[in-house]
């Protein structure tokens, strides 16, 4: 009696402390949709892991499954209403009450489809997490650079003449001459991969205001390819044209496969201080960070695969080869060179926060043979900033002071054309 007593007080006591995670049933918390022309991302957020089964049917395209011990609440159903008309992947998703005990979603597929279903575990803000990733068979932004390509080797634009560079502060530096030896085979351009920082369940920093690291970064990045295609002897490439969510090894392995001759990553810093303030560059490092700021930013930058959602089941077979710790130290120094001509612009138009390009163990930046660098803008956690962060101008001023400091690198570097 004495014992069942007890038994029974300890009960109560649990459930007091944790009333949700011990006695509740597990429900879907928030359901999100993340449609993009790459993939689409489906994510479940719960208190508990969710059991779940899984099969793929044709005629038509679709995905069923079946969500085990999940009660049909309004998160659940209103996952339908998330699906976009325009989504290029997925064409409707239907809910239902399969039986008391599964709750069963069939997703209908706009065509054959690669299909990635994973779980993760709380990370960040977010809990539990099932994400269905839906690919299609064919990577269309692949086959429209590609496309791309052979229409600019078909019709080659005409040669411009050297324009000599600017002498003024006042005015724009844009039209720098680049190596002679790049001039000779205009069909092919230097191409520059912008990679803009976090997307999708990863929103990055985020400021007083309430801004996203990640709406900003995709916006100032959107500006910088518009100025550099603007230029007939450049090409960009995005890593992301959109808000969704790119792993870290996934950007360099796209710009490796766009054959990228430079990689810069955007970003908009962020800190406990409120008064941190200025823009700054980053490289990689081989050895350990020039500051504990560096290492700190790099530490953080580095989880974004944690909060975005990475399947540790993917082997991507360039993985391996792509993310190497780096022993040449021909493209760090080449990095590190880049660098420098960017962040000498970017003292133009704002304060630096280091006067130096500072150096860490940035997992984005880890490509063998591309020299890249990543582009602290400014601390999206100091107000004033963020403000100006989030001003159209101001984004294309930061856009125009980063082409010139990478045609400056250009311009001083005949090696770029050495694949000419």
């Amino acid at each position: 009696m004495f014992k069942s007593y007890n038994l029974k007080i300890i009960f109560v006591l649990i459930w007091l402390v944790f009333p949700n995670h011990i006695l509740a049933k597990n429900a879907i918390e928030s359901a999100r949709v993340w449609p993009a022309r790459e993939y689409t991302r489906i994510t479940l957020e719960s208190i508990k892991p969710i059991s779940n089964d899984q099969m793929i049917l044709k005629n038509p395209d679709r995905l069923v499954i079946d969500l085990h011990d999940i009660d049909l609440n309004e998160d659940l159903k209103n996952l339908s209403t998330k699906i976009l008309s325009s989504d290029p992947n997925i064409k409707q998703i239907r809910v239902a009450k399969f039986n008391a005990q599964v709750s069963r979603l069939v997703i209908e597929l706009r065509t054959e489809s690669k299909i990635n279903i994973f779980s993760l575990k709380p990370a960040g803000e977010y809990k539990h997490r099932l994400v269905i990733d839906v690919y299609p068979r064919v990577d269309e932004l692949m086959a429209l650079v590609q496309d791309k390509e052979k229409k600019d080797l078909a019709f080659p634009k005409k040669e411009p003449p050297p324009i000599p560079p600017e002498t003024s502060k006042e005015k724009t530096h844009q039209e720098i001459p680049l190596p002679s030896q790049a001039t000779k085979s205009i069909s092919k351009k230097i191409v520059i991969a912008i990679d803009a920082g976090h997307g999708g369940e990863d929103s990055g920093a985020r400021g007083a205001a309430g801004s996203y690291e990640k709406n900003i970064t995709l916006s100032i990045a959107r500006k910088l390819k518009k100025v550099i295609d603007d230029d007939e002897q450049l090409k960009a490439v995005l890593t992301r044209d959109d808000d969704y969510f790119v792993p870290l090894h996934g950007r360099v392995i796209k710009a490796r496969k766009l054959k990228a001759d430079l990689f810069v990553s955007i970003h908009a810093d962020a800190f406990t201080n409120p008064e941190a303030k200025g823009s700054s560059v980053f490289a990689l490092s081989e050895r350990g960070a020039t500051s504990a700021s560096a290492k700190y930013l790099a530490n953080k930058e580095n989880e974004s695969d944690l909060i975005g959602g990475v399947s540790l089941d993917d082997k991507d077979p360039m993985l391996a080869k792509t993310l190497l710790d780096l022993s040449q130290s021909a493209t760090i120094n080449d990095s590190v060179k880049l660098g420098n001509f960017v962040l000498d612009q970017l003292g133009d138009i704002n304060d630096l926060h280091k006067s130096n390009v500072e150096q860490a163990g940035f997992a984005v930046l880890k490509s063998p043979d591309i020299p890249s660098i990543l582009v602290e803008t400014a601390f999206i956690s100091n107000p004033k900033e963020e403000q100006i962060l989030n001003n159209d101008e101001h984004q294309e001023i930061l856009a125009k002071n980063i082409l010139i400091g990478i045609k400056k690198y250009l311009a001083s570097n005949p090696n770029i054309a050495k694949n000419f």
